[in-house]
């Protein structure tokens, strides 16, 4: 799915119209009846609705909304922000149709207009949509505070009023919603951390948009769908062997932090991988030997940390570093050594980033498509400090084309950026991932695909997607509360039965 920014919509707006054809008005109530249908499945229908129009095309999907709302039988009452002009030429059509049924309308011209909202209402805010390019202010700042203020459940169409879908929003005024509908595709300000307290769960409500429009288009990026990853992932083929699926090897541990390196290592079995060695510290021998009994075990000669090479590193098919490894300097040295004598792409995480922060000159030392899957305390710590996501996403992309690097820069939808410039969100995974070793999995999964000759760009693409895929069955097993990191690496095989 393509992540459209504001202009590319409003294209897609006119096309369908255009081409359909329709008018804009009956695109309008087509996106309206679309919200009220989602609205009549919760059965919302003893509570009274509150609906806050603009004098925009928002503030039109509001008006015919609360028309349609009235028209079954609700109770409705619309505030409409009066700022002494005329609405848009749909928003006024709205407006005059609402004139032939006994509807409810007021006009906000001061604080003073606003109404006391019942805890058990339902707000519909269609103040502002997807066109805002400045923050709020004046009476609209203070309608929102308000409807903020006022501890009902909220539904924003499009947006949240406040929002911006293409930079940051941070310190604005912005409706706190727990229902976003959006129409036809998502937007970025919908899959960025930081919005997360405004724009609650979020509903995609397809309207009809004309699909031949998004036909040869550049979009700002593409949500992850299973289509996608259908085309990249390869069944095995019964002739296989071992030697088929490659040779990963896995660096990392530390003393009190093997554990990551058996989370690495499960995953990286579990996904696939021909064949698997670990090169751990010498206190990690027993416990790899005994967790992971179909992993070969190498060790350092230190039993605490990692100092030294594992031998001839350029026979293994990929390595991934990282998982407990420590910073200290043993393990710093152990980095500048594979990233100066590996020809082919890394996998670096965890403290393998954290040491690639602390020697910055390697960034540009690194074998071409290594992928690289911070965290943004990480992604802050190895490209310098970001005010806020908007700005990570841009240097992600940036960094990505100028170091020829794959970067994967987890959140909830995590990004993955491309040297090509192309970008994608990730659409799986789940709030009970958010625990200490569900990235160590994710660099076990990554690194056992590239072992099996996946291109570093689709092995983190299909890293990324099934892991949180993985989650998500894990969740519907566990819970999100009770979950485990290895829960993940459990349901791995549901995944792959699925893929078949």
């Amino acid at each position: 799915m393509k992540i459209l920014s504001v202009q590319q919509i409003r294209d897609w707006d006119d096309f369908t119209i255009r081409h359909e054809p329709i008018a804009s008005i009956d695109l309008m109530e087509r996106a309206a009846k679309a919200c009220v249908n989602w609205l009549a499945d919760k059965a919302w229908t003893e509570i009274k609705y509150y609906v806050f129009c603009g004098k925009g095309n928002n503030g039109g999907d509001g008006l015919a909304i609360a028309r349609m709302l009235i028209s079954s039988g609700l109770q409705v009452s619309i505030y409409i922000l009066e700022f002494g002009k005329l609405g848009s030429d749909d928003f006024q059509i709205n407006l005059q149709r609402l004139h032939d049924l006994p509807a409810d309308i007021h006009f906000i011209q001061s604080r003073d207009s606003l109404p006391e909202i019942p805890e058990d209402a339902i707000v519909i805010d269609s103040l502002f949509g997807s066109g805002l390019n400045k923050p709020l202010d004046g009476l609209a700042e203070e309608i929102v505070a308000h409807i903020n203020e006022s501890d009902t459940t909220v539904v924003s169409i499009d947006l949240p009023s406040g929002l911006f879908i293409e930079q940051s929003s941070v310190g604005n005024a912005i409706i706190k919603a727990d229902y976003t509908l959006t129409f036809q595709c998502y937007k970025t300000g919908l899959l960025v951390q930081e919005n997360a307290p405004f724009i609650g769960e979020v509903a995609m409500l397809d309207i009809g948009l004309h699909p031949k429009y998004l036909d040869g288009i550049e979009s700002n990026g593409e949500l992850l769908g299973e289509s996608v990853i259908r085309k990249i992932f390869k069944p095995r083929n019964r002739f296989s062997h071992k030697g088929t699926f490659g040779h990963a090897l896995l660096i990392g541990g530390s003393y009190g932090k093997m554990g990551a390196m058996i989370l690495a290592t499960k995953a990286c079995l579990q996904t696939g991988a021909g064949l698997t060695t670990v090169f751990v510290p010498g206190c990690g021998y027993e416990i790899m030997q005994i967790s992971a009994p179909e992993a070969m075990t190498l060790t350092d000669n230190d039993e605490n940390y990692l100092s030294s090479l594992p031998g001839d590193i350029e026979k293994f098919g990929a390595i991934g570093i990282g998982p407990g490894m420590d910073t200290k300097e043993g393990p710093q040295k152990v980095l500048s050594f594979i990233v100066r004598r590996y020809q082919k792409p890394i996998v670096i995480d965890a403290d393998g980033l954290n040491c690639l922060s602390l020697q910055k000159e390697l960034l540009i030392q690194l074998p071409p498509y290594s992928i690289l899957t911070p965290h943004p305390k990480e992604f802050d710590r190895l490209f310098g400090e970001h005010k806020n996501d908007f700005d990570r996403i841009e240097t992600s992309k940036q960094k990505a084309i100028e170091l020829k690097l794959v970067i994967v820069l987890k959140s909830h939808y995590t990004l993955i950026a491309l040297p090509d410039g192309k970008t994608f969100f990730n659409a799986t995974g789940n709030a009970g991932m958010a625990k200490g070793g569900s990235g160590d999995v994710l660099t076990g999964i990554i690194t056992s695909f590239l072992a099996q000759g996946f291109s570093p760009q689709n092995a983190a693409i299909l890293g990324v997607y099934i892991h949180g895929w993985a989650g998500d069955l894990a969740a519907e097993k566990y819970s999100k509360q009770a979950m485990l990191p290895s829960h993940l690496t459990e349901c791995l095989s549901q995944v792959f039965l699925a893929l078949l």
